[in-house]
């Protein structure tokens, strides 16, 4: 006997449960529990009951439903067992699925397909030995569109977060192919499992990118999975994600450098000891600058204040807060955004450049400023190294480590680069 939802007396009312711990499962995507069972026979109802008692299949999905292929497919018996059950689709290609324990409910295992037909066939036989078919046929919705997701150190052109070592600083970032209308759906698709376990939370940076950060810097050694569990969920305006993603990856050791506007100081701190003296022990006396005491930090220079430009005032501050590595370079081609005509234009190829902006800021070897470096500020808003300094830096900073620039009077902005850390926890969770 093969019932429809609305089922009226005490025994429906008991299948009726039954649907109700079959949609329990179709929302977990998980195995069948006792708790499960426990609906289908009740607590203090025998487990098998008389056979007076007919079978009843119980289907969740409804003949000419359109469904998401994230629906898991579920068919349940009442007072019975369940002997086949089968479900293909259109082209005859078998959907694979597993039974519970008691062999009550058969659920499938694997994601459906857009756009395409089922049929779910079942057969089983109940206590009274009687035997009960039933069927369904409904299809997974067709899509006006795809978005697709890339999980990422930065947005654009930063690594995949993949398989690599990332610095304590580094956050998640969810780059779409397309602006997000139904976030709230996107955003309780993704998750994050870190061990150690780690607080943290997402934050929409714009329509196309979110980002997650903990609440404080990442453990050393923290190993982290992102799940973006998207296939199937509507991102509204009739599109839906395209494929899930996974990505792995494992936080190094805590390297913070921190430069003072006022001191003209760069102290480098890692796992928490501050180890600039000990740079001064590489010195390489091949290269350009002298040799001095590292104790004090080291000496660099930062933004000037700034100068008249044919664009009006050309702000060179260096941008003040905490700040992620980007990428480096061994050699990048810098110049300002100005035309070519004005008098502060300039191009020039600078070595051993770390980059912490996407504005274009870079902690870099400067051999032009050694003697102003640890004086005064003169650079066009990066911070200039000498090349020893430069090259140690280069050689010990990478994606994720921390570049915190403090006192220019220009504070940093969120978007320009991977500026999560600019906000505290609070204006990171909307709380202020």
């Amino acid at each position: 006997m093969v019932r429809p939802f609305g089922m009226t007396t005490a025994r429906r009312g008991r299948a009726l449960l039954a649907v109700l711990a079959l949609l329990a499962i179709a929302a977990s995507g998980c195995g069948t529990t006792p708790r499960y069972l426990a609906a289908i026979a009740p607590e203090g109802e025998p487990a098998q009951p008389a056979p007076t008692e007919p079978a009843e299949l119980v289907f969740l999905q409804a003949d000419n439903m359109v469904i998401s292929p994230r629906k898991v497919v579920v068919v349940g018996i009442t007072h019975g067992q369940l002997d086949d059950v089968s479900l293909v689709d259109s082209a005859g290609n078998a959907v694979p699925g597993t039974y519970d324990a008691a062999g009550r409910i058969w659920h499938s295992t694997t994601t459906l397909t857009y756009d395409t037909t089922y049929r779910l066939v079942a057969r089983g036989t109940g206590a009274d030995g009687t035997t009960v078919e039933g069927s369904r046929t409904f299809a997974t919705l067709k899509p006006g569109g795809y978005t697709s997701a890339e999980i990422r150190a930065f947005r654009g052109y930063g690594p995949a977060l993949d398989g690599g070592t990332f610095g304590v600083g580094q956050p998640i970032v969810i780059e779409f192919s397309r602006n997000v209308v139904n976030k709230a759906a996107v955003e309780a698709a993704l998750e994050v499992k870190a061990e150690p376990k780690t607080k943290g939370a997402w934050r929409w940076i714009r329509d196309d990118e979110i980002h997650w950060r903990p609440r404080e810097y990442w453990r050393p050694g923290t190993k982290v999975t992102v799940n973006a569990n998207l296939y199937g969920v509507d991102f509204g305006d009739g599109r839906f994600g395209q494929a899930n993603q996974t990505a792995t990856f494992t936080i190094g050791p805590s390297k913070i450098a921190i430069a003072d506007h006022d001191t003209k100081r760069m102290h480098i701190y890692i796992d928490g000891v501050d180890v600039s003296a000990s740079i001064a022990d590489s010195w390489d006396p091949s290269l350009p600058g002298p040799a001095y005491d590292h104790s004090d930090g080291l000496r660099i220079s930062m933004g000037a204040q700034g100068e008249y430009s044919s664009r009006g005032w050309f702000d060179m501050r260096t941008s003040s807060g905490v700040f992620v590595v980007m990428e480096k370079s061994p050699l990048v081609r810098m110049r300002p955004d100005l035309p070519k005509t004005d008098p502060l234009y300039y191009e020039e190829d600078v070595p051993y450049a770390v980059r912490f902006t996407s504005s274009g800021l870079y902690v870099h070897w400067a051999d032009w400023s050694v003697y102003d470096q640890g004086v005064r500020n003169v650079s066009h808003g990066c911070i200039n190294l000498s090349p020893n300094d430069a090259v140690w830096f280069f050689n010990n900073f990478s994606y994720g480590d921390i570049v915190e620039v403090r006192n220019t009077g220009k504070p940093g902005e969120l978007t320009d680069g991977v500026g999560d850390w600019l906000l505290t926890w609070e204006q990171w969770i909307g709380a202020a």
